[in-house]
């Protein structure tokens, strides 16, 4: 086993191989970069998923990567979708999942995006007391609403999303209102924030929303059915990071809800889990090629590869740490400590800060692992830069998933 990496991975002799492909005959046939995904490690997170929550609906929270062939893959293990925007909904009908396993969010829904919703009979998440009409008029029949605890959760400013002030859901007093206005709103919603590494703000969430739930039946008499938990659990991306397995936090989450339901004397709700980055994360793989190498001080020697911010703005965005091997040459001593740079216009466009490598060359397999989930999904053309291929494997064989842009798709845009 190889930490981080995904669950087939192996290296056998120099050459690192994921499902049984090697990293360098990937690049030869498909291109570089490269980002493969592992159709057993995807499967494998989907089913501790299932197992630890039976009675879940486990949705997956497309943005973490939408891609056809993954949706296709988890609704085959029972898993439905987690969508924000006509795009996803499109996405998750398209790769068969039913509307009734379907989660609509969003703090600012259109219109359009609350007909469809009605329309494939999605649950809706309100996000504030303006949409609860529009919903309605729109048809939705199934709502949620999001509530904002007040929780600031141990995570990067930028994925906190249940703090006082965030933009997403709704304070007490006006989740109070929402239920007063639409009793017949199912239950409520609460994402505390991504890339949790921890379970204290997970416990935390759900023993605010009972207490919640209580004082909103004494208020208004209203009593939950469903209690959508949200997801954010994180994992690990370089070696030095904490990692919760998905059954352990599954189980703790659900044994608080039981105490915390007991406390107050609630009907325990049909729950809801949004998972992302846990369920394709560490299945994905992104393979660079390396060109120039350069020391540009006494302790920092530059490692560039063919790709960066636009194929992984997480880093530049979050701070997000990462480690590598070369894939060409994995069973060689590591001799220094790089720093990997992308190929953009920006002094931030740094990949990873340090990792120690044999000394790299131009043209070696550089393979930064933990790279299925926020990645492609954020990707951008920055610099006119074509997107890369996502291959699928399995087994032996890759077969690709998401075709490698060129640059003629990005001058077809052009008027």
């Amino acid at each position: 086993m190889l930490p981080l990496f995904p669950s087939t991975a192996r290296i056998d002799g120099s050459a690192l191989t994921i499902g049984r492909v090697t990293a360098a005959d990937l690049i030869a046939a498909h291109g570089s970069p490269l980002v493969v995904y592992d159709e057993a490690t995807i499967r494998a997170a989907a089913r501790a998923y299932r197992e630890a929550a039976p009675d879940a609906l486990i949705a997956y929270g497309t943005k973490a990567f939408p891609n056809l062939a993954i949706l296709r893959l988890l609704a085959e293990e029972g898993i439905g979708a987690d969508v924000s925007t006509l795009g996803e909904m499109r996405f998750a009908r398209e790769a068969g999942i039913a509307g009734d396993r379907i989660v609509v969010h969003g703090n600012n829904k259109t219109d359009a995006e609350l007909a469809t919703a009605a329309r494939e009979g999605a649950l809706v998440v309100v996000d504030s007391l303006e949409e609860i009409e529009r919903a309605e008029t729109a048809g939705v029949t199934r709502t949620l609403v999001r509530f904002t605890p007040g929780i600031d959760a141990d995570t990067h400013e930028a994925i906190r999303t249940a703090h006082h002030g965030s933009k997403f859901g709704l304070p007490a007093h006006d989740t109070i209102e929402a239920l007063r206005r639409s009793p017949g709103i199912e239950g409520l919603h609460v994402h505390v924030g991504s890339q949790l590494l921890d379970l204290a703000d997970a416990l935390m969430a759900v023993d605010f929303i009972a207490t919640f739930a209580a004082q909103a039946r004494q208020a208004t008499g209203w009593e939950w059915t469903t209690l959508d938990l949200g997801g954010g659990l994180g994992v690990a991306t370089s070696p030095d990071e904490p990692e919760l397995p998905i059954g352990e936090y599954v189980r703790a989450v659900r044994n608080e809800l039981d105490r915390a339901c007991g406390l107050h004397h609630l009907r325990r709700p049909n729950v809801i889990f949004e998972p992302g980055r846990s369920l394709v994360s560490h299945a994905g793989v992104t393979l660079y090629t390396v060109g120039s190498v350069k020391r540009v001080a006494s302790a920092t020697t530059y490692v560039a590869v063919d790709g960066g911010m636009s194929d992984n703005a997480r880093p530049a965005l979050y701070g997000a740490r990462y480690t590598a091997l070369l894939a060409n040459r994995a069973d060689e001593t590591p001799t220094d400590v790089y720093a990997i740079a992308g190929k953009h216009c920006e002094s931030g466009d740094v990949l990873i800060e340090q990792v120690s490598l044999p000394q790299p060359r131009r043209g070696d397999v550089l393979a930064v692992p933990s790279t299925g989930a926020y990645t492609l999904g954020m990707g951008s053309n920055y610099n006119v830069t074509p997107r890369p291929a996502a291959v699928l494997v399995a087994d032996g064989v890759a077969r690709v998933i998401r075709r490698r842009e060129t640059l003629d798709d990005l001058l077809a845009l052009e008027a």
